[in-house]
């Protein structure tokens, strides 16, 4: 017997307004800075209560649509979001869904090469600044392993600066969005421990070159320096996550010696009785 398909969530007045809205800013052309209509405007053009039109504005203020001022000369005035709240919100969606390295590097090795060639010609003076002091940072040598860490955070950020000069926003989103991706996986697999000297040899000396080809605005060698690159990258994701496989064996054990020292995994264990 088939199935019955599942009854999908009726959507609220709220949501219907506040979707109508955002159809209205694009047809209309607005921009940051312009006000939407306010408050009683928009009731009588709804047929709604305040509270409705409230939680309306509201919908847009979280999606980072708007800004909400009171007082005079307040109301709901347009804002251009950050990229963040957005990225967040994927990377909550795909939170539980076991991703790993090699998934993610499935789409970067494309993404990411793309994204270098399409930025040829494009980087100003202060890019090439900016560029230059990321990696003079990651020449520091690291002490600890919050320094480690830091680093592994500033040669992903290398790739952030490059994909802000994309002239594609939705390829400047999406290596973006791997890059946080890969940001919190560093967190999560400890990825800058243990100590890496193989990775940061070959990170920045990637990164020396990119940028000498940048400067030559040389596109073929772009895009051979950023194959490589992600190929290397990829490669040591997987050494990475083949050790932690490894380690996952003694856990348990190790879980249980140290269980007096882990308030979580105690109420865990408390709950289980």
């Amino acid at each position: 017997m088939a199935q019955a398909p599942s009854p999908q969530r009726r959507q609220k007045l709220a949501e219907l307004i506040s979707d109508d809205i955002k159809r209205w800013i694009a047809t209309e052309g607005m921009v940051e800075g312009d006000r939407l209509p306010n408050e009683r405007a928009l009731m009588e053009l709804y047929g709604c209560a305040k509270g409705t039109v409230r939680e309306a504005l509201k919908i847009l203020e979280v999606e980072g649509l708007i800004t909400l001022k009171t007082g005079p000369g307040g109301g709901a005035i347009l804002h251009t979001p950050s990229m963040e709240p957005a990225s967040r919100m994927l990377r909550n969606f795909l939170h539980f869904r076991s991703l790993d390295g090699y998934q993610v590097y499935q789409l970067r090795r494309l993404l990411e090469v793309e994204m270098a060639v399409s930025v040829v010609g494009l980087l100003t003076e202060k890019d090439f600044a900016t560029l230059e002091a990321n990696m003079s940072d990651c020449e520091c040598a690291p002490s600890d392993a919050e320094d480690h860490r830091r680093q592994r955070f500033l040669e992903l950020e290398f790739h952030n600066c490059l994909a802000r000069a994309c002239p594609n926003p939705l390829l400047a989103f999406m290596c973006r969005f791997l890059n946080d991706m890969l940001r919190d996986l560093v967190v999560v697999k400890k990825a800058y421990v243990p100590e890496r000297k193989q990775f940061d040899k070959a990170n920045h000396r990637y990164h020396r070159e990119l940028v000498d080809a940048y400067r030559a605005e040389d596109v073929e060698r772009v895009r051979t320096l950023m194959e490589e690159h992600m190929r290397d990258a990829e490669g040591h994701m997987s050494a990475l996550e083949a050790e932690m496989a490894k380690q996952m064996l003694i856990v348990p054990e190790t879980l249980a010696q140290g269980s007096e020292h882990s308030p979580l995994l105690q109420m865990f264990q408390q709950q289980q009785q």
